[in-house]
């Protein structure tokens, strides 16, 4: 599956922040997007995700235009098709790590076993196995950001948007999530697309681009 973007323009404020924008992505693939601060790296994934709209091009994740889907459309496509990395982790306090990361296949109609056992082997594969029970509270930034990975990648998405995901970390955690996420992502076959200040985080990548003057370019 590949995902295409062609003529994206968008507006906020009155100003124009993309211009015939255009971006495609390969199976597998992992591109690192840099740019200054307002140049519009977090809008870019927002509209590619569908949640916010283009004034004008389009998006496109195989055959799937996200052109006249409805916003119920669009949800059922998200929970589906796309898994996030944010910053922030935005990992739920109130739930145990397993259930964190079963909670996509939930939201997709996976039975609760089904969900904790796919939950339990994907916090195998980030090492993070025996924390399963564990609440939230009693992780490190580093193992959060592991857990908000497996989350990602535990429905077996098409595409990962990360925005900024090692900006919380220290440098040592930052470069062994980098490397987990690349090495995650590529063993279960999806594109990464990862906005970033971050030349580090960037170098990760198998293509960095730059965003300026609303379009992309090679760094």
């Amino acid at each position: 599956m590949s995902l295409a973007v062609s003529g994206l323009g968008k507006a906020l404020g009155g100003r124009a922040l993309f211009a015939d924008l255009s971006l495609e992505m390969a199976a597998g693939e992992f591109v690192a997007v840099m740019g200054e601060s307002g140049t519009g790296k977090s809008t870019l994934l927002n509209l590619i995700a569908g949640l916010e709209m283009p004034d004008a091009g389009r998006v496109s994740l195989g055959e799937q235009s996200l052109a006249g889907l409805d916003d119920a459309a669009l949800t059922r496509w998200r929970r589906q098709a796309l898994g996030f990395v944010f910053q922030a982790f935005h990992i739920l306090p109130h739930l145990d790590v397993r259930d964190n990361v079963a909670l996509p296949l939930r939201l997709n109609g996976r039975t609760n076993a089904e969900a904790r056992a796919a939950a339990q082997a994907m916090l195998d594969q980030v090492g993070l196995g025996a924390r399963g029970a564990s609440a939230p509270g009693e992780l490190s930034g580093g193992e959060l950001q592991r857990v908000a990975i497996a989350r990602a990648l535990v429905h077996r998405p098409a595409l990962v948007l990360a925005d900024e995901p090692t900006g919380n970390l220290d440098p040592d955690n930052a470069a062994r999530v980098l490397a987990l996420l690349a090495e995650q992502v590529r063993v279960h076959g999806a594109m990464c697309l990862m906005v970033t200040h971050s030349a580090q985080a960037a170098a990760i990548a198998d293509r960095v681009l730059l965003l300026a003057g609303g379009r992309l370019q090679r760094a």
